[in-house]
């Protein structure tokens, strides 16, 4: 397989490997900084970056727009169902009533300045790590996607996309034209493996968040595993660029988001693509054991 292929985001092609903007809010003191790290990304060919309003209450997507304002060629992926609660336990908070994802589509507009968002992902609740609803954050999935498909009938957003969800959540979804799903996945969290498939089959983009593991404490790390190390140190490349190169050659249908707020890292994140893992290196990694990634906060 030729991991820096392009692959399909809806009807869009993109890089296999793209930007997440995520970890820009950690540049919140240095705007300047952000957007460099943005235009650097851009400059080196991404095309698909992966965002979201409640990223530093608004900080990231305002560094896009600064960065790259309305550029055809790259196709930006925010997401809803969570808002910002700087006050709160956790900087974030579960917005799923279909009027709060109105108003983060609505939000999400403003701050990237666009009129149309390419693909919007309905962020759930329902497996992986992160926190679970409760009481009116309990909304059904049916109600969710009414408003998300009217968004796009309004021209609001292009595409639906799904986030922290189950398969039977995405099952019940395909109807409303999914094109891609985000899950926590990683060689050492496979739980979700007949999701990918399913994904694959239906030719929806799977975009792993948490690529490396360990984005809690107890949870597994893909750079912990002897037989990552081994590999990086035999190719001459570091674990984290194994851990996210074996996510290309696993599915041909995963992109990936991996995200920094460093210019190397940037750099070395995109390297990935140019990576090629043998039949025996596979193997070897493949019998890596997956570990649970179910970490409930909330």
């Amino acid at each position: 397989m030729t991991t820096n292929s392009a692959g399909r985001l809806g009807e869009r092609t993109v890089s296999r490997v793209g930007f997440g903007a995520m970890q820009l809010h950690r540049l919140h003191a240095d705007r300047d900084a952000a957007i460099a790290v943005m235009r650097h990304a851009r400059d080196l060919g991404v095309d698909h970056v992966d965002t979201a309003q409640f990223y530093g209450d608004g900080f990231v997507n305002e560094v896009i727009r600064d960065a790259i304002g309305d550029d055809d060629g790259v196709v930006i992926v925010s997401k809803v169902g969570a808002e910002p609660d700087p006050d709160g336990p956790r900087p974030l908070r579960l917005a799923q009533r279909p009027e709060q994802l109105r108003a983060g589509v609505e939000a999400n507009l403003a701050t990237l300045g666009v009129e149309q968002i390419p693909v919007m992902n309905l962020r759930r609740a329902d497996g992986g790590p992160g926190i679970r609803a409760e009481g009116d954050q309990v909304v059904d999935l049916d109600d969710q996607l009414a408003v998300m498909t009217a968004l796009r009938d309004e021209g609001k957003i292009g595409a639906i996309g799904l986030s922290g969800v189950t398969i039977e959540i995405l099952r019940r979804a395909l109807p409303a034209g999914i094109v891609c799903v985000q899950n926590a996945y990683s060689l050492v969290a496979r739980e979700d493996e007949d999701m990918l498939r399913l994904c694959a089959d239906e030719g929806i983009a799977w975009v792993p968040f948490f690529p490396l593991g360990g984005a809690f404490p107890g949870l597994p790390k893909v750079a912990d595993e002897p037989a990552v190390t081994a590999a990086a140190q035999a190719l001459g490349h570091s674990p984290a660029q194994i851990g996210l190169a074996w996510l290309l050659h696993h599915s041909p249908n995963v992109l990936l988001i991996p995200g920094t707020a460093d210019r190397d890292h940037l750099e070395a994140n995109l390297a990935v693509g140019a990576i090629s893992l043998d039949d025996a290196t596979m193997a070897t990694l493949d019998a890596v054991p997956s570990q649970s990634a179910e970490v409930t906060l909330g």
